[in-house]
């Protein structure tokens, strides 16, 4: 019994962990994230750091903004 309830707390810290993990996105200098909430537009994440909901938005796409010489 003992063995269980050690096993289920272990479970439930890996889960708080892996979902700290996701909602925390820090964009560097020079880079905006575009934010989709399942599948549509959301939002830009300008540099800094940033909090997402975990498992319901995802980054798409990162736009390098420095300058380009043509």
């Amino acid at each position: 019994m003992e063995v269980a309830i050690g096993v289920l707390i272990f479970v439930i810290a890996l889960f708080a962990v892996i979902t700290l993990v996701r909602s925390v996105r820090i964009v560097p200098q020079q880079r905006h994230d575009v934010v989709e909430r399942l599948g549509k537009y959301k939002r830009t994440l300008s540099p800094g750091l940033n909090l997402l909901v975990p498992f319901i938005d995802t980054v798409r796409t990162k736009v390098d903004m420095r300058e380009n010489v043509v």
